[in-house]
């Protein structure tokens, strides 16, 4: 066979992997989950195979194993609520905590203080919360603020809960209406982070609106998450398992 063909076939190939890929990332444009699709809380439980994933999904049905400790946590430098590094709190994954340390600095930049309050927290930690939680507000309550133990994102290493001294140092809805609040939530994906409870999301997510809370996931996935305005779960039920031939 001359060069010439051998070319030819070569091209009309790629052409051909081109148009199944324009189409597979056309549809991998998700729309929201609709209530009919999501599964109900707590139950069919997915114990998570890849915890070390920046976009592993660990929610009220994908748990994290109970000994799972990540193994790269690093002290956060950056204003903390609590400054003692015997705190677990005070704990990310290095790559979550240098992209924290870099939104902080951002937001200093254009006069926003913030102030982390809650990182890493163990298996064991989550499990005395909740059980602290349900004693005081039973378990119907309890589970729309608190994940039981094994589904916290906070025991991944890559969630930090937020806050500044317009609101006091506290964890409370009135922070998204803050201006510190409202650049976090603008600016960010940049850095890497997700608000991962928006206020229009609560029955799909299980929780309340949390502006305080984010959840790093790397800043390819977190700007596509905000501009197409999803949730892990769309983005990882959805986007990631409709193209995953492209990186298995």
């Amino acid at each position: 066979m001359s060069r010439i063909k051998i070319l030819m076939i070569v091209v009309s190939g790629l052409f051909m992997m081109i148009g199944i890929i324009t189409m597979i990332s056309a549809g991998a444009e998700a729309a929201p989950l609709n209530e009919d699709s999501v599964p109900a809380f707590y139950q069919d439980i997915i114990q998570v195979e890849n915890p070390d994933s920046l976009s592993v999904l660990v929610n009220k049905n994908y748990s994290l194993p109970e000994d799972y400790e990540p193994d790269d946590l690093v002290f956060l430098e950056v204003p903390l609520y609590n400054n003692d590094k015997n705190n677990e709190a005070n704990y990310l994954r290095k790559e979550a905590a240098d992209a924290l340390k870099e939104l902080f600095t951002a937001a200093k930049k254009e006069g926003y203080e913030l102030i982390a309050r809650s990182g890493y927290r163990s298996y064991a930690t989550q499990a005395s919360l909740y059980e602290r939680y349900v004693e005081q507000d039973g378990v119907e309550a309890a589970d729309t603020y608190s994940a039981r133990p094994g589904h916290s994102e906070h025991q991944t290493g890559l969630t930090i809960d937020i806050t500044s001294d317009t609101v006091h140092g506290g964890l409370t809805e009135l922070f998204g209406e803050t201006e510190e609040g409202k650049w976090v939530a603008e600016n960010a994906y940049r850095f890497g982070f997700i608000v991962r409870y928006p206020q229009d999301r609560t029955a799909e997510t299980g929780y309340q609106y949390e502006p305080w809370h984010l959840r790093y996931v790397g800043v390819q996935a977190a700007t596509e998450i905000y501009q197409d305005q999803l949730i892990l779960e769309d983005y990882v039920l959805s986007v990631m398992n409709r193209t995953s031939f492209l990186w298995d």
